[in-house]
């Protein structure tokens, strides 16, 4: 078995999150436009020009802003996005310019279910939501996945809120988790016991920028993730920058630069 990275790129405010499974990749997010340079650069500097998946969580600028500049620029075989009913699809400028990009390039939208299966190289991921076709919330609609490698597991849950965790224990697809990317942000409406009880998480990343307006990541939430997680294995981008975890199937590496 081949050895895996899974990098949690600094974008500030927002999420990016790079798998790297034996010359696969997967990227699921991008952050704001204006990091779009510095996401290109962090890709070029990982020599990636290809990517197999590219996934957007859901259309929240801090998520997709960037994805137009993502698709201008590279090779992508696969564009992911949840199903968003015509009352949901976003009218902002970003999300009208992505999909002229994805028309330029006769590229398909795929909308993935709870329970399909993506193989990246070595490593496998099951898609565990959105579990429904509708939403009041835009970051229920979160497109989560449990990645796998050998005895290694990291679960990815976008912006998913309490009521779509709830909607994942109920899909009976979750189970303990080694490394868990803490949902939205570390926001109190995210990350809720019930939730973590299942997965029990060795490790969490919080992905969240340095003096952010938010408040992110909430002290309530990393409370709660302090039940099942020692605060040295709490990894936030805010303090340490770029974060990569990198697992050869057995063992967990995690190294940071600011």
């Amino acid at each position: 078995m081949g050895n895996i990275q899974v990098h949690y790129i600094d974008v500030g405010q927002g999420d990016c999150i790079l798998i790297e499974s034996e010359g696969e990749n997967m990227l699921i997010d991008c952050g704001e436009s204006s990091k779009s340079d510095e996401v290109l650069a962090y890709l070029q500097s990982q020599n990636i020009s290809h990517l197999d998946y590219l996934v957007g969580t859901h259309p929240h600028s801090d998520h997709m802003g960037g994805m137009s500049t993502v698709v201008d620029n590279l090779e992508i075989d696969n564009f992911y996005m949840p199903y968003l009913p015509d009352d949901d699809i976003p009218t902002t400028k970003y999300f009208e310019k992505l999909l002229l990009s994805l028309e330029n390039k006769n590229m398909e939208i795929k909308n993935p279910e709870a329970g399909d299966k993506i193989q990246l190289g070595s490593a496998e991921l099951t898609v565990i939501s959105p579990n429904q076709k509708e939403y009041s919330n835009t970051n229920n609609y979160s497109i989560g996945f449990i990645l796998t490698h050998g005895d290694n597991s990291f679960i990815f849950t976008g912006d998913a809120e309490a009521s779509a965790e709830e909607e994942m224990i109920n899909n009976g697809l979750l189970r303990d988790i080694d490394v868990y990317k803490a949902g939205h942000h570390g926001s109190s409406t995210s990350s809720s016991e019930a939730f973590l009880d299942v997965i029990k998480p060795e490790y969490a990343v919080i992905m969240c920028g340095e003096g952010n307006s938010y408040g992110h990541p909430n002290d309530d939430a990393v409370e709660r993730i302090k039940k099942y997680v020692t605060e040295e294995n709490i990894l936030r981008t805010d303090f340490k920058g770029s974060i990569v975890a990198k697992s050869d199937g057995k063992t967990i590496d995690f190294t940071s630069e600011r």
